[in-house]
């Protein structure tokens, strides 16, 4: 009885809500609105309204009988004890009634259910495989990511005047990441995408790069101490790989399964080529701050491997160019080494 009057009394409050919508006749829908189903809405709505009126009617005939109850004007004990009687006479009769409107309350649920995952009230096996199938089909999508990464640049020749002064260098990264799964079980996917990557090199020791006599690329000493000097390089990266993801098969229902892209542990390999948009000597000495947007024969092109370990939407990386730093044979065989972190905006 108690779960009965539990159930009902969310129904009724559920009609309630309803009839008070109507009663205002707002027309713009409401995110409350398109959680609930049509179909169960007027399930709902017609069993509250049948609850209410046998409840009602029944309290009506009980009202009437403790009226005479109270007219035959017994002792307080026993006009309490009849009246106990009839209450429960009365509730027992309301029970009886209300299960006889046969409302299944599970196929209800099931409806409301169905709804909430699909966001559609179809009843048929063939429709709703096909819902399922479009809504647990695989991931081919564009999403967001960041990237900062510690870059520092190897050499297999003896060091250099750049290896001897360097100082710290890092590489910041955005763009866009193109997720490619093969099926929709499938662990396996084709990333590509399109990225944007400034690349710092910062000279220690009062060192500052300078273009000599050759417009080539070298480092000078300043006569002061420096605060800043960096040579800052932009690049429009296309990578191109690989990515399994660890995740396990779920099951959407009706044999149909599926496995998440997006969450998990995930291993990606790939290569990836750029492109020189502009480069930045920036120095900052005792006599102010300097830009020179000049070629400091950065390497116009760029390209290497990166190796990625992800779970959900953070990521590890580790980004190693094939390509020199620089080009012909200034600062001859420094390549950049990049140790990262990265989170996808999925």
């Amino acid at each position: 009885m108690i779960k009965k009057l539990i159930v009902m009394g969310m129904l009724c409050s559920i009609s309630a809500s309803l009839q008070a919508q109507k009663a205002l006749n707002i027309n713009l829908s409401s995110k409350k609105d398109t959680e609930v189903s049509p179909i169960v809405k007027e399930k709902v709505e017609e069993y509250a309204t049948k609850i209410n009126t046998i409840i009602q009617e029944e309290k009506k005939l009980m009202e009437e009988e403790l009226v005479v109850l109270q007219a035959r004007n017994l002792d307080k004990a026993d006009f309490d004890r009849e009246k106990a009687q009839i209450a429960d006479r009365y509730s027992e009769k309301m029970d009886k009634r209300i299960e006889e409107l046969g409302f299944d309350l599970d196929d209800v649920i099931q409806k409301q259910v169905r709804y909430s995952l699909l966001n559609t009230d179809v009843t048929s096996k063939e429709e709703l495989k096909e819902k399922l199938l479009k809504k647990f089909r695989p991931s081919r999508s564009f999403t967001g990511y960041f990237s900062y990464g510690i870059m520092t640049l190897t050499n297999s020749a003896p060091d250099n005047l750049l290896d001897k002064n360097i100082g710290y260098a890092n590489n910041l990264e955005f763009g866009l990441k193109l997720n490619y799964q093969l099926s929709r079980t499938s662990p396996w996917a084709i990333t590509s995408g399109l990225g944007f990557s400034w690349r710092t090199v910062r000279a220690d020791n009062n060192m500052m790069f300078i273009r000599n006599a050759n417009q080539g690329v070298a480092l000078a000493q300043y006569s002061e101490n420096l605060e800043k000097s960096k040579l800052r390089t932009g690049y429009i990266m296309v990578p191109l790989g690989v990515q399994y993801n660890f995740s396990k098969l779920k099951n959407a229902g009706m044999d149909i399964q599926y496995r998440s892209y997006y969450t998990g542990f995930k291993i990606g390999a790939n290569l990836y080529g750029g492109v020189k948009m502009s480069t930045n000597n920036i120095v900052k000495g005792i006599d102010g701050e300097t830009r020179d947007r000049g070629n400091y024969q950065v390497n116009p092109f760029v390209y290497g491997a990166q190796v990625t370990f992800s779970y959900n939407s953070f990521s590890v990386f580790v980004k190693k160019d094939f390509s020199n730093f620089f080009k012909d044979s200034y600062f001859k065989d420094d390549k950049a080494l990049i140790f990262g972190l990265a989170i996808g905006l999925d």
